[in-house]
Parts: C-alpha cells; sequence; structure tokens
C-alpha cells in the first residue's frame, strides 16, 4: 500500500502563484495531479514520468510546471498567473508498476482557491 500525501494548497489573489507538493511513501512510476472544480468533473492537470517526460493540460500549458524529485518520491506542481478558474480542490495520483500489476493511489487533496 502506498501512501500519498498532498501539501500547499491555499487562497492566492488573481495572478499569484502557489506550489504544490505530493510525496509518496514508496518508489511510485507516473505521477500526475488532477483537480475537480465544484459541480464538474475531475480533469488531468499535469503529469510526470520517472524520466522526466512531462504532459500538460492545454489549460495550464505555459503556467504550470510539474517536476518530481525521484530521491524523495515527490512531485511538486508550480502554479503560476492563477486565475479564479483554477480554483479546485487538486488531488495528487501516483501509479505503482509491479510484475504483479499496476496499482494506482491517491492522496486526499488539497484546496486552491483563487479569489481577490
Amino acid at each position: 500500500q502506498v501512501q500519498v500525501q498532498e501539501s500547499g494548497g491555499g487562497l492566492v489573489q488573481p495572478g499569484g502563484s502557489l506550489q504544490l507538493s505530493c510525496t509518496a511513501s514508496l518508489t511510485v512510476n507516473t505521477m500526475a495531479w488532477y483537480r475537480q472544480a465544484p459541480g464538474k468533473e475531475r480533469e488531468l492537470v499535469a503529469s510526470i514520468s520517472t524520466s522526466g517526460t512531462t504532459d500538460y493540460a492545454d489549460f495550464v500549458k505555459g503556467r504550470f510546471t510539474i517536476s518530481r524529485d525521484n530521491a524523495k518520491n515527490t512531485v511538486y506542481l508550480q502554479m503560476n498567473n492563477l486565475q479564479p478558474d483554477d480554483t479546485a480542490i487538486y488531488s495528487c495520483n501516483v501509479v505503482r508498476v509491479l510484475f504483479t500489476g499496476r496499482r494506482s493511489y491517491w492522496g486526499q487533496g488539497t484546496q486552491v482557491t483563487v479569489s481577490s
């Protein structure tokens, strides 16, 4: 069982920045951030592979940067130029691939609120 712990959410004004962190208790493969706004479905924000290959949703390209520290089993999401539409619960997802199969684990989520 992999424990996933996020941190770094909060309240920020439009145009501001926040950095989210997520640490897994064991070595994992793909790490990703998702978000879910009230009344909307959960959507992928960004993902990063063990080798550092990244993928971003169109709505965050140029504003958000995902990175990871494999030695710490930690993924970061640097969010710049935040807008009210970015308000959501941001959740970390990690994937652990073993010979027995692929398993996905979620953190509890962290609230990001963008408001003046």
